[in-house]
C-alpha cells in the first residue's frame, strides 16, 4: 500500500469517528425516556355523569314488624261435669255459625233426673193444694173461736211450707233443664274454630275446653312500633303489610296500646286486616304505615356510598375532582334516596361508580354516563 492510500484511510476512519461522537453528544441532550414531557399531566380516574338533587314527592311510611293474632277469641268448654261425648261434629278451621251444634254429650242420666224433677214439682204442687185448702178453711175460722188460735196457726204455716217446697222443686227442675241444655255444645258466635280439644268417648269435667272459636273470623296484626314514631300514627290510618308467600294484605290501624313497654321501648298498635285466604293467626309479618306524601329532594341510590357505618357521596369540584362528602339519608322511593343532610341545590356528584373513587380523584365529567373503566 503506498503512501497516499494510507492517508486516505486515516482520514477516513477520523471523518467516522467524529461522526460517532457528534451522535453521542446529540442523543445525550434529547429525552431519556419518550412521551416523559407528557407525564406530569394528571390522568381522569373515570369518566362520569354529574347530577344534582332533585325534588320529588315521596310517600311517608313507618316500617313496623309483628304478629297475626285473633281479633278475639272465644273458649268454649264443658258446664255439665261427668258426662261422656258422644258426639263431635266440627275441626279445626271449619267456620260455625252462631247456635251451631259443636258436640254433644250423653243425655240419658241427666234426662231421668229431669224426669224424676217433674215427677218431685207434681207431688210438691198436690201438697200446696192441700194445704192450701186446709189453711182457706182456718181462716174463716178465725175470728169464730171454733178452732183454736194454735191449730189456726198451725195450718197456715203448713201452706206456706207446702209453697216453698214447690218453689224449691222448680229450681231442681229448672236445674236439671240447664244440665240437659249443657249436654250440647254449640258456638256462641259467628266464627272459625281454632281449636278443638273434644274427643268422642272422653268424659269431661267441668270447666275444660273443648274449643276455641276466632270469633267473627276477624284477625288484627299487633305491631311494635318504635315509641318515637307513636305520635305520628292516628286511627284509620291505611296500613300496607306483606306476607311471608310473596302476597299482599290492607288494613286500618284501630288502636294504640296506651303503654310503651319498658324493655323493648316499643308500643303496641293494633290493625283490623282485610279477609286474606293466606292470612294466618301466629305469622310475624311486616308491614307500613302509610302517613301520605311529602317532597323530598333526592339522588339516585347509585349516587350514594356506604363506608364505615356512614353514607357519603362524591361531590364534584370546580377543578374536576372529587370530594368524599357525608350526608344523611332519609326515605327511598324506587332508585331514588332522599338526601336530608350534607348537600346544597347547586352541589353536583357523581351519578354512579362512586365505589371506584377516592377522595380527591380527578375525574372527567360527561353528559351521559358511560363506560366506567376501573384505573
Amino acid at each position: 500500500m503506498n503512501t497516499s492510500r494510507k492517508l486516505a484511510l486515516v482520514a477516513t476512519t477520523a471523518l467516522a469517528g467524529a461522526a460517532l461522537v457528534a451522535a453521542i453528544t446529540s442523543t445525550a441532550h434529547e429525552d431519556p425516556v419518550p412521551g416523559a414531557a407528557h407525564q406530569g399531566a394528571a390522568q381522569p380516574a373515570l369518566a362520569v355523569a354529574a347530577t344534582t338533587l332533585s325534588a320529588i314527592t315521596i310517600p311517608t311510611r313507618i316500617a313496623a314488624s309483628g304478629n297475626i293474632a285473633p281479633w278475639q277469641e272465644a273458649s268454649i268448654g264443658a258446664e255439665a261435669n261427668g258426662l261422656r261425648l258422644v258426639e263431635v261434629t266440627v275441626n279445626v278451621g271449619d267456620r260455625v255459625r252462631r247456635g251451631q251444634l259443636l258436640a254433644r254429650f250423653a243425655a240419658a242420666t241427666v234426662e231421668a233426673e229431669l224426669a224424676q224433677a217433674r215427677a218431685a214439682l207434681s207431688e210438691a204442687d198436690v201438697l200446696l193444694d192441700e194445704a192450701a185448702g186446709k189453711a182457706r178453711r182456718a181462716r174463716r175460722l178465725l175470728d169464730t173461736g171454733a178452732m183454736a188460735a194454735q191449730e189456726i196457726e198451725q195450718q197456715l204455716s203448713a201452706e206456706r211450707a207446702a209453697a216453698a217446697r214447690v218453689e224449691a222443686a222448680r229450681a231442681v227442675l229448672a236445674t236439671q233443664a240447664l244440665r240437659l241444655a249443657q249436654t250440647r255444645i254449640v258456638a256462641p258466635d259467628d266464627g272459625i274454630v281454632s281449636l278443638r280439644a273434644a274427643t268422642v268417648g272422653a268424659v269431661a269435667p267441668a270447666g275444660q275446653e273443648l274449643f276455641r272459636l276466632i270469633r267473627g273470623g276477624r284477625l288484627e296484626w299487633r305491631a311494635e312500633v318504635a315509641g318515637r314514631d307513636l305520635d305520628l300514627l292516628r286511627p284509620g290510618q291505611a296500613v300496607h303489610i306483606a306476607l311471608a308467600g310473596g302476597g299482599a294484605l290492607d288494613g286500618r290501624l284501630r288502636m294504640l296500646a296506651p303503654a310503651i313497654d319498658l324493655q323493648t321501648r316499643n308500643g303496641m298498635a293494633y290493625v283490623d286486616l282485610a279477609p286474606h285466604p293466606a292470612a294466618r293467626a301466629g305469622m310475624f309479618v311486616r308491614g307500613e304505615f302509610d302517613l301520605g306524601e311529602r317532597a323530598a329532594d333526592t339522588l339516585p341510590h347509585s349516587a350514594t356510598l356506604l363506608r364505615e357505618g356512614f353514607s357519603y357521596v362524591m361531590r364534584i369540584g370546580g377543578d374536576s375532582r372529587v370530594e368524599q362528602t357525608r350526608v344523611t339519608l332519609g326515605r327511598r322511593s324506587g332508585e331514588r334516596i332522599e338526601i336530608l343532610q350534607g348537600l346544597d341545590a347547586q352541589d353536583r356528584v357523581v351519578a354512579a361508580g362512586v365505589a371506584f373513587l377516592g377522595d380527591g380523584d380527578l375525574v372527567q365529567v360527561t353528559a351521559q354516563p358511560g363506560q366506567q373503566a376501573r384505573r
